[in-house]
C-alpha cells in the first residue's frame, strides 16, 4: 500500500489514495500556511471546492494536522534497541556494587526511565560498610506488577579466574536492557495495573566475603507498602541471564506455576517453543524468592545453561537482540493484555 503523509505534521499537501472517501489534498498559498480550498473525490455529496474566509480556512487546517498527527503505528519491543543497552552498560566497565562504574549504571537507568515519563524513586541503603541503590519506576494504576532485573556484577569471575571482575552482558545487563526497552514500548493506555520496573542492586556477589545473594531485591521485599495477599493481585516477574545467543527457557522450580504457566503460553502463541521450553529444570536462588516467600507470585524467567556465567567471557558478543525481542515480547504482551483481578 502506499501511503501519503503530512511530513512532520507542517507539510503544504496532504494526499489519500483515491476512494477513501477523505480529502484528495488540501493546498495553501504560497506565503500564508492556510488553507485556500480542500478537494473532496467526485460523488461523496461534499462540494468540490470550499472556498472559505481565513478563519475558517485555519480551522480547517487544523483539523487536518491534528488527524494526520494523531495517527502512529503501535509501539513494539525492539530487541535491537534492547542490545544498544547491554552494549552501553558494559561500555560503562565492571559494574559490581559500590564501584564508580555501578553508581554510573544506576544514573543511566534512571534518566531512561525520567525521559520516557516513569515515575523513579531510589531505595538506599548500606550493607556490609558499602552503598546499596535500588532504582525503581512506575507507572499505572491498579494491583501492582514488579518486572525486576538486577543491575550489578560479580566482582570476582570464580568460575575462572577470581582474581577478574565479570564484565555480566548476560548476567546483569540483558535484564536491564529488556526493562529499559520496555519502558520505552508499554502503551499507558493499555495497561490494567501499576507497572513498576525494579532494578535490584547488591544481587551478584554471593558468597564472596561473606556477602548473601540478592539484597537489593530482599530489601526491597521487606520495605513493600503495598498489599501483598493474593487477592490483591500483586505479582512479581524477574528476568535474568535472558540474552543467551543459544537461548534456553525452561520452567524454574520456585517460581509461581500458574503465572509461568501464562508466560510460556504467550511464548508459544507468538512462536517461541523452541526458547520458551516447557520442562521443568532448575530450582533459582534469584531475585524473586524474597517475594515469594512473602506470599507475592512471583516468576524467574531465567537461561542458567549459559556456559559463560561468572566467567570472564560473559560479554555483549555472547548476547543477541532477537533473545532479548523474545523475552521482552512475552511481557509486552502479557501486561498490556493482564486484567484487573
Amino acid at each position: 500500500m502506499r501511503r501519503f503523509y503530512l511530513a512532520g505534521c507542517g507539510s503544504a499537501a496532504r494526499r489519500t489514495p483515491p476512494g477513501t472517501g477523505a480529502a484528495s489534498f488540501v493546498r495553501t498559498p504560497p506565503g500564508t500556511g492556510a488553507a485556500s480550498f480542500v478537494r473532496t473525490p467526485p460523488g461523496t455529496g461534499v462540494a468540490s471546492f470550499v472556498r472559505a474566509s481565513p478563519v475558517v480556512r485555519m480551522i480547517v487546517l487544523a483539523i487536518v494536522l491534528l488527524t494526520a498527527c494523531g495517527e502512529r503505528e503501535p509501539l513494539v519491543f525492539d530487541g535491537e534497541a534492547a542490545y544498544a543497552h547491554v552494549q552501553a552498560q558494559c561500555d560503562l566497565g565492571f559494574r559490581p556494587t559500590g564501584s564508580e562504574a555501578w553508581r554510573a549504571t544506576g544514573d543511566y537507568i534512571i534518566s531512561h526511565l525520567e525521559q520516557r515519563g516513569w515515575t523513579v524513586e531510589t531505595q538506599e541503603f548500606t550493607y556490609r560498610g558499602t552503598p546499596v541503590r535500588n532504582v525503581i519506576g512506575r507507572v499505572g494504576e491498579g494491583p501492582v506488577v514488579i518486572l525486576g532485573a538486577h543491575y550489578d556484577t560479580r566482582r570476582s569471575a570464580d568460575q575462572e579466574d577470581p582474581s577478574v571482575p565479570v564484565m555480566g552482558a548476560n548476567d546483569g545487563a540483558s535484564g536491564v536492557a529488556v526493562l529499559l526497552e520496555l519502558a520505552r514500548t508499554l502503551e499507558r493506555e493499555a495497561l490494567h495495573n501499576q507497572v513498576w520496573l525494579a532494578f535490584f542492586d547488591a544481587e551478584d556477589n554471593g558468597h564472596l566475603d561473606g556477602w548473601e545473594w540478592c539484597i537489593g531485591s530482599k530489601y526491597m521485599a521487606e520495605h513493600l507498602e503495598i498489599a501483598i495477599a493474593p487477592a490483591s493481585g500483586a505479582v512479581v516477574v524477574v528476568v535474568d541471564m535472558v540474552g543467551d545467543a543459544s537461548q534456553q527457557l525452561y520452567l524454574e522450580r520456585n517460581s509461581d506455576a500458574a503465572l509461568q504457566a501464562r508466560l510460556w503460553e504467550i511464548g508459544a502463541t507468538l512462536g517461541y517453543t523452541e526458547t520458551f521450553i516447557s520442562e521443568y529444570r532448575w530450582a533459582m536462588m534469584d531475585d524473586h524468592v524474597p517475594f515469594a516467600q512473602r506470599g507475592i507470585p512471583a516468576v524467574d524467567i531465567i537461561d542458567f545453561d549459559y556456559p559463560y556465567w561468572h566467567t570472564t567471557q560473559d560479554t555483549p558478543d555472547k548476547v543477541s537482540a532477537e533473545s532479548l525481542e523474545r523475552v521482552g515480547r512475552v511481557l509486552e504482551v502479557w501486561l498490556e493484555e493482564k486484567q484487573e483481578k
